[in-house]
């Protein structure tokens, strides 16, 4: 998958899963805590020397925050799998600081692929 490759930095395994509302719900409620279906959570399982880890993307999230957010569904999984990538490399966005250098190399990469600022309003 492109946007996938797009955003990894050196080699790497992932395995991109698909899942409906339930196993999101379900997943983020084990591993997060948090009993609701979200749109793409992000497992790692090591950085080095490669990447590996597994994301899990719900359509019906993604396409359910699209119509909301007025954004075409590609572009806002193109973002979501960007976003998830970044995560199984380290990144996250727990202070301000780290969020936003996050969405600023969001930002590149999903620009250098011809989508919009994901974060614009």
């Amino acid at each position: 998958m492109k946007w996938a490759r797009a955003a990894l930095v050196g080699g790497g395994e992932v395995t991109i899963r698909l899942v409906d509302a339930d196993e999101g719900r379900t997943l983020n409620n084990e591993y997060r805590g948090k009993d609701y279906a979200t749109n793409v959570l992000s497992f790692p399982y090591d950085s080095e020397p490669l990447v590996t880890g597994d994301l899990v993307i719900c359509p019906s999230v993604v396409a359910r925050e699209a119509a909301e957010q007025n954004k075409p569904p590609a572009a806002h999984y193109a973002h979501l799998t960007v976003h998830g990538m970044l995560h199984l490399q380290g990144w996250d966005h727990e202070n301000d600081e780290d969020a936003q250098a996050m969405e600023d190399e969001e930002r590149e990469i999903l620009a250098a692929m011809g989508y919009p600022d994901p974060y614009a309003v």
